[in-house]
Formats: C-alpha cells, sequence, structure tokens
C-alpha cells in the first residue's frame, strides 16, 4: 500500500488544471470548496479538499479522532491548536464592549502557523496532540488529501464544531506566549461544501 507521503495529484485523478480549483465567480464573497469523496468504513474516511486561491476551511476540530494530511499540490497556510488542559474554560476572558452574555471561551495553545508547499511530508494529528483543531488557508490553488480515523459520527459523539480564536490582544486574564482563547460557533454561513465525483482508482477495503 502507498505511503501517504508518497502520494501525487496524479494517484488520485487530480490535476491542478481541473475546475475544482478555478476562483470563484465575480460576486461570490467566499470561494467554495470542492470535497470529493474517496470511501468511508467504520474505521476511517479518506477524501480530498479542492481550494482554489483563498479558499478557507474554518478552524475546526477533529474530537477523538486521527487525522493524516497530505497537501498533493499547492501552498496552504495551516493553524492549528491543542487545547490547555490544566485551565478550565471561562466567560470574561475575552475582552468585550457587548451587554449581551459572553460566551464560554477555552484556552489553547498554538501548534502550527506556517505556509506550506508540496512536495511536503504529511501532517498528523491525534486526539489531543499535534493540532486537533486546524484552519486551512490556500495560499494558491490546492488540494488537501485527508484520512480521518475513526470518521465524524453525531451519534458516536464525533462531530464538527467550528471555533473562533481570539489573539492575545484580546486577552484579559491568562496571558500566554503562543496562545488563544477558542469559542464555539456555528457553522459559517458563507462556508459551502460542493461534492465532487472520484475518478481515481478503486479503492479496496481488505
Amino acid at each position: 500500500m502507498k505511503h501517504t507521503d508518497d502520494f501525487k495529484p496524479a494517484d488520485v485523478g487530480l490535476s491542478p488544471d481541473m475546475p475544482h480549483f478555478r476562483a470563484s465567480v465575480a460576486g461570490k464573497s467566499t470561494p467554495v470548496i470542492r470535497y470529493i469523496h474517496i470511501h468511508e468504513c467504520e474505521k476511517f474516511s479518506i477524501g480530498i479538499f479542492c481550494l482554489p486561491p483563498s479558499g478557507v476551511i474554518p478552524l475546526h476540530n477533529h474530537p477523538g479522532m486521527t487525522v493524516f494530511s497530505k497537501l498533493l499540490f499547492g501552498t496552504m497556510h495551516i493553524k492549528s491548536y491543542d487545547w490547555v488542559d490544566d485551565v478550565p474554560p471561562s466567560t470574561s476572558a475575552v475582552v468585550s464592549t457587548s451587554k449581551s452574555k459572553q460566551p464560554e471561551v477555552r484556552l489553547a495553545k498554538v501548534k502550527v502557523n506556517s505556509n506550506f508547499t508540496a512536495p511536503c511530508n504529511t501532517s498528523i494529528l491525534y486526539p489531543t496532540d499535534g493540532g486537533n483543531m486546524h484552519c486551512f488557508t490556500a495560499v494558491t490553488a490546492c488540494a488537501v488529501l485527508d484520512v480521518l480515523g475513526p470518521p465524524y459520527s453525531e451519534p458516536d459523539g464525533r462531530h464538527c464544531q467550528y471555533y473562533l480564536d481570539f489573539p492575545l490582544a484580546g486577552f484579559a486574564e491568562g496571558e500566554k506566549e503562543g496562545s488563544a482563547w477558542l469559542s464555539e460557533r456555528e457553522k459559517p454561513e458563507d462556508l459551502t461544501f460542493v461534492g465532487e465525483l472520484y475518478r481515481g482508482p478503486v479503492i479496496v477495503e481488505n
């Protein structure tokens, strides 16, 4: 079986000149993200995210999951966090002028905040380490192969939760270098995933 580090776009039926990676049409504020579903079973799922320039997959988590992410081509900025376990959640940590009830926030440490350009090694994150919460931003058109084990499953408590992150300037207490407060949010209204047909080699489960 091919190691994820060895995968190339042609191995999964992709090329940078496909329509999947074209910039959004005029009038569309947020680029559409194409998702190619390859395989899913109880133990893992495999898929490819195709991002046009400036495409963003917002900050989200992978509860109880191990994730392998392989950038197939292009340049992508990845920012990721792990929770700081010894600091309890807070409702007063973030500075705000609003009189409405403040959402609960939780302290997280920055794990990665860098640009990556293919070819590069596969990144691996674990349930509590490696950047379990991450955000992908396409610097150029790019594609990333994701292997999740086990896959998302709401009945099993593995729900995809999105977050807002508050930079150091927004801290009111508990400041730590390389850390941020994260607050849960609904899935962004302008985030659009469109399914695309997989045209690569057939996946055979043993």
